[in-house]
């Protein structure tokens, strides 16, 4: 995925305007929410703005980009574009990470990309 695709923010849902675009590298001009060649209509700005700053939850909303909020840090994370989100799906690749072995040493998941792996999942909760 290339920069933008996944966002998080701390501070809050709310930020100026002229960072909208190193945030999420969307702008608000007065044809909408612009990326390069891309607007999407915004048909109400107030829905948008808190005083004078953007909320970037509506944001996302309104770009079909999922957004969670929390209130006690104050970090907002945004997901991918639905299309990149659907594309890997479709494609069944999970994307590189890194985790620690058995051993406690990093192990990125492409290491071993011509052999079989199986992920095991766990949570307490």
């Amino acid at each position: 995925m290339a920069n933008n695709d996944i966002v998080m923010l701390e501070g809050g849902p709310l930020i100026d305007a002229a960072a909208l675009e190193d945030a999420i590298g969307w702008t608000l001009k007065p044809e909408g929410l612009c990326k390069d060649d891309t607007c999407v209509i915004v048909h109400d700005r107030a829905a948008l703005m808190s005083g004078d700053r953007i909320d970037v939850i509506a944001v996302a909303s309104l770009i079909d980009r999922p957004a969670a909020h929390d209130a006690t840090s104050g970090l907002v994370a945004i997901g991918a574009p639905r299309e990149l989100r659907r594309a890997a799906v479709n494609d069944m690749k999970a994307p590189d990470f890194t985790l620690p072995d058995l051993d406690g040493l990093p192990m990125n998941f492409s290491d071993n990309r011509s052999k079989k792996r199986l992920l095991v999942a766990f949570s307490s909760w």
